[in-house]
């Protein structure tokens, strides 16, 4: 592992993949465990809604063997013949309505509070590109570098479950930090989603969206690009780290050293590779 992955090997407390909380796991259910305030709005609509769609599911079950055993040919032998019930009608009209406004209040707040923040603590821009990202930390010398897969067969044992998630240079942002996230994209349509996070925007060519995320605690939160958009479209995992607020200035001096260019190179043009085996197809990608 290079690039940054050796500035995090050099930092005990960043090095630890014990601090890992943002990923998914074997039989898991709902959502992922929430590592920020968006998450945590995200996982309060999400159970909102489900409480309304265990109810509404529970009353239409019920009116359903309620009409079968009342209305079954053995006990009502001389079908009713009425066409219309102005109550009825009222009440299946309103109730929807206000079932919807009970969804669509909180969902528009939520989608606002998701959209920015008013006091970003500092900026970072990503681009996406055929197959990997682009990160450029604007507040901190405008240092820049690129994030790539690690190959299965160069994940040690204990880290093979963290294979098609596992990166060469990780995003690293400080906890307790609002950051915000200008998404731009470089040849076709990409998606910056990670879900621990509560984040997903995309990166659309001649377009910088902003969106933001906050990380309240230690740890790697992975997420991928979850727009399809061409032959490596799974060869772009994310993996962002949360440190300290010192561990983040110790990384920052190191990375603004390691990664500082004069200017940013044209990203190459890159044709699919040949479908062989997964460190061929990335070691391709990377030319």
């Amino acid at each position: 592992m290079g690039g940054l992955g050796a500035v995090l090997a050099g930092t005990p407390a960043l090095a630890q993949e014990g601090g890992m909380v943002g990923a998914p796991h074997a039989w898991g259910m709902g959502l992922q465990e929430a590592g920020g305030p968006i998450k945590e709005a995200i996982h309060d609509f999400n159970n909102l809604i489900f409480i309304i769609i265990v109810l509404i599911t529970i009353l239409v079950a019920g009116l359903l063997a309620w009409c079968l055993w009342r209305y079954r040919a053995e006990a009502n032998p001389t079908p009713s013949t009425t066409s219309h019930h102005t109550l009825l009608e009222v009440a299946w009209t309103v109730v929807p309505v206000v079932i919807l406004l009970v969804i669509a209040i909180p969902s528009f707040r939520l989608i606002y509070y998701e959209d920015r923040t008013p006091n970003a603590d500092l900026t970072i821009n990503v681009q996406g590109r055929q197959w990997y990202w682009h990160y450029s930390y604007p507040d901190h010398g405008n240092f820049a570098f690129d994030s790539y897969p690690i190959p299965e067969d160069q994940l040690p044992p204990e880290r093979r479950h963290l294979y098609r998630l596992a990166v060469d240079n990780e995003l690293v942002i400080p906890i307790g930090a609002n950051v915000r996230v200008i998404t731009q994209g470089y040849d076709v349509i990409h998606s910056f989603f990670v879900p621990a996070l509560g984040i997903q925007r995309y990166t659309i060519p001649g377009r910088a969206l902003e969106t933001w995320m906050r990380a309240d605690r230690e740890g790697v939160f992975y997420g991928q690009c979850n727009q399809i958009c061409g032959t490596n479209h799974w060869f772009m995992p994310i993996a962002v780290r949360a440190v300290s607020q010192a561990d983040f200035d110790k990384w920052v001096a190191e990375a603004r050293t390691r990664f500082a260019r004069a200017e940013e190179p044209a990203a190459p043009a890159l044709a699919a590779p040949a479908q062989t085996d997964d460190t061929v197809q990335i070691a391709e990608a990377r030319r």
